[in-house]
């Protein structure tokens, strides 16, 4: 068998009011805070994880941007991923604030491009990734050090680049995620990981195979990432029992408000997930140890890797052998999950930060 490369395994940290012992049940001792959030990354850079994903809501949970700066000092090996909301951003600012955090984390810093519109704005969608391309072309300009002359539809600047520069002297990695095909044409023309919510094994293949096309229709290549739940225990029945109490819990309604509140429930991705539950068994379980149950109590990423740590080390392999280069995890509650797949699954996974 061929040895498979080497992935970037990334955690969560849930500055979105996304942390629950009971899937829609609030916890005031798990809802978003700079300390809860600060202690989860924590435990991740202790559990040995690569990168770490903080989210960016503008209704929910606390500002991504200012906690990224606030971490940083306290870091000594971990890197960021620090989702940025585009149509909350002003490029120029953007880039600076960017190269700011990456000096102070010594260059670990990776940022999740998202296709936000305004809080207040309804913009159509293919506006609005065509204002999240040229926002892309901008950041990776001026911070790779370049002067900018940019006449689009969004931006009309002539900036020279900020003088702080990251470390590398480079942009940072771009990860971007979306399936409409607005959102794969914005991604193929300026994001350099591709991110993806669960799906079937088939499904996953040709995303990947599409993805590939469209990038090279446009002379680039894509790295691909692959954002999941995930519920280890030492035994598979120990490990369908905790994804079960996780919604002993839920009310359906509950459910059902959840999901709509975030500003992504009416997307493609969301669609595509809502269809993957719909047309999973009645046990929840759309494939062997892919679970969708997650997906009842919210939007956006719905369906969790179920296992014991070598069915969990199995599926992540599968998905690596088809191209995943980087695995973006999280579980319910985060800090306690991410200690369980440290000690369980990690050790078992050749792995390190993705590099441009």
């Amino acid at each position: 068998m061929t040895a498979l490369p080497p992935c970037e395994i990334s955690w969560f940290s849930a500055l979105c009011d996304d942390d629950y012992e009971f899937l829609g049940v609030p916890d005031a001792h798990l809802q978003s805070s700079w300390a809860h959030c600060r202690d989860i990354v924590l435990q991740a850079e202790t559990g040995g994880f690569d990168n770490i994903l903080l989210p960016s809501g503008y209704a929910l949970g606390i500002d991504t941007t200012a906690f990224a700066a606030g971490i940083a000092p306290l870091l000594r090996r971990i890197a960021l991923l620090m989702a940025v909301r585009v149509g909350e951003s002003w490029p120029p600012q953007l880039a600076r604030q960017i190269a700011t955090i990456d000096q102070m984390l010594g260059g670990r810093l990776r940022v999740n491009i998202i296709s936000s519109e305004m809080p207040g704005e309804t913009l159509a969608s293919a506006p609005r990734y065509a204002r999240t391309v040229e926002a892309m072309h901008i950041l990776k300009t001026l911070l790779n050090g370049q002067p900018l002359d940019h006449d689009g539809e969004f931006w009309k600047l002539k900036v020279d680049p900020p003088r702080l520069r990251t470390v590398s002297g480079k942009a940072p990695l771009l990860y971007f995620g979306g399936l409409s095909p607005d959102a794969r044409d914005a991604a193929a023309k300026g994001a350099d990981v591709f991110l993806m919510w669960p799906d079937r094994q088939e499904a996953v293949a040709a995303i990947i195979a599409d993805m590939t096309a469209r990038a090279a229709a446009y002379g680039r290549t894509l790295k691909f990432g692959y954002r999941a739940h995930v519920v280890v225990r030492e035994s598979e029945a120990e490990a369908r029992t905790a994804a079960d109490r996780l919604l002993s819990k839920l009310d359906a309604a509950e459910g059902a408000a959840i999901r709509a509140k975030s500003l992504d429930s009416q997307s493609a991705g969301v669609a595509a997930q809502a269809a993957l539950r719909e047309n999973a068994g009645d046990d929840g379980y759309a494939e062997a140890n892919l679970w969708t149950g997650i997906g009842r109590a919210r939007s956006g990423c719905g369906a969790a890797i179920v296992g014991d740590p070598d069915q969990v080390l199995a599926k992540l392999d599968a998905y690596r052998a088809m191209g995943i280069e980087a695995f973006i995890l999280s579980g319910y509650p985060h800090a306690a999950e991410a200690d369980l797949f440290a000690r369980h699954v990690l050790p078992k996974i050749e792995h390190g930060l993705l590099m441009g």
